[in-house]
């Protein structure tokens, strides 16, 4: 088992978030000394909650940010809007963020388009700064601001791929599923059904993980076990909560949906 200082009592206003390594300092360096966070992992595995829970501890406002393909520049920083007759402008979350001094956390950032990138460039490095050329604003971004952005590398092509003139503008660090006896009380601290029952579960889900690249293209997520082990917990049948949140989740093709079905019985015989 990990020491037990990684794992530090948490305030219960703090969202639970239980560290694997020493990706909590990394964060609070990172944000002591206003540089750029780039968290890499795969879908499920705990980087959002885990931003979550440093922007609580750290005090600071969060504004998450979705990417996908149709967000824009001006989705990010702001347009002008008209309200009563009259044309207001009305900043976008990452301008809301700079002013603020919050922290500004885009998800999946290699989903946005290429302009979204761009306006990145100028907060993260040494300037710091957010121009805003509608309105002939140069934001300079205080201590207190921080952005934050993940991706998950195993979806990356060659269309949707994050540059290295972008990439290299961040720390990194990567984000993996847990060991399982990290996993285990973390599924059974946000379910709370016993470990005991959760372990047969943790273990099913890196059987079905050790399948990746075959006929599936993600493993089960620590979410997805998260929501097995609530539907246990809530008097579901085991074999219909696993099916519903480890197995039909995964695949649409019948054939690979009975091999899963299949490596579920052994693993759990």
């Amino acid at each position: 088992m990990p020491d037990s200082a990684a794992f530090p009592v948490q305030p219960a206003s703090l969202p639970f978030y239980q560290p694997v390594a020493d990706e909590c300092a990394l964060f609070e360096h990172a944000f002591n000394h206003r540089l750029p966070l780039l968290l890499k992992g795969p879908t499920g595995c705990g980087k959002t909650r885990f931003v979550a829970h440093m922007a609580a501890r750290l005090g600071r406002p969060l504004y998450t940010v979705s990417c996908h393909d149709d967000l824009t520049a001006a989705d990010l920083t702001g347009r002008y809007l008209l309200k009563g007759g009259d044309t207001v402008w009305t900043d976008g979350p990452l301008t809301r963020a700079v002013r603020e001094g919050a922290i500004c956390y885009l998800d999946e950032v290699v989903e946005a388009r290429k302009d979204v990138t761009v306006v990145l460039h100028p907060l993260t490095d040494d300037r710091r700064i957010l121009p805003l050329e509608r309105t002939g604003e140069t934001l300079e971004a205080p201590d207190g601001f921080m952005l934050v952005a993940s991706y998950n590398p195993g979806y990356q092509n060659v269309l949707k791929a994050l540059k290295p003139s972008t990439r290299q503008r961040f720390l990194a660090v990567e984000f993996d599923f847990p060991k399982a006896d990290q996993e285990i009380p973390i599924v059974a601290a946000e379910s709370g059904l016993p470990e005991s029952r959760v372990a047969p579960l943790v273990r099913l889900a890196n059987a079905l993980r050790a399948l990746k690249g075959q006929d599936l293209e993600e493993g089960v997520s620590t979410r997805l076990l998260i929501y097995c082990a609530t539907l246990i917990r809530s008097g579901m049948k085991p074999e219909r909560a696993i099916r519903a949140a480890l197995i039909e989740p995964l695949t649409d093709d019948a054939d690979v949906r009975a091999a899963l079905l299949r490596v579920a019985d052994v693993t759990l015989g």
